[in-house]
C-alpha cells in the first residue's frame, strides 16, 4: 500500500479528468481525491496497490479528449482513515 501525489499537466481540465479518474480509482479500490489547480493542472493524491495506480495513470493517459503532457509525481505517508475517493 502507498500513498502518492500526482500533478498532471497537459489538457487536463474541461474534459471530464476528475469524473474518469474516480470512477478508475473506485473500480480499482483507490483511495484519495482529485481537483483543479488554477493553473490549468490537475492535483491527484491517490492510495492503494501501486500496481492499480499505475493502471489508473494508464486510463487517463488512454482516453481520447485528455492529453497528459507531464507529472509531478511525490510518494506520501498513507492516510489510515481514507476510505473513498472523492473529486474537490
Amino acid at each position: 500500500m502507498i500513498r502518492k501525489q500526482i500533478k498532471f499537466y497537459g489538457r487536463v481540465q474541461g474534459v471530464g479528468f476528475r469524473y474518469k479518474a474516480r470512477y478508475t480509482a473506485d473500480a480499482l479500490s483507490l483511495t484519495g481525491f482529485v481537483h483543479n489547480e488554477y493553473d490549468g493542472s490537475v492535483r491527484m493524491e491517490v492510495q492503494g496497490e501501486e500496481a492499480m495506480i499505475d493502471r489508473l495513470i494508464q486510463t487517463l493517459q488512454q482516453d481520447r479528449y485528455i492529453d497528459i503532457r507531464d507529472m509531478d509525481i511525490k510518494k506520501l505517508d498513507i492516510d489510515e482513515e481514507e476510505r473513498s475517493f472523492r473529486v474537490r
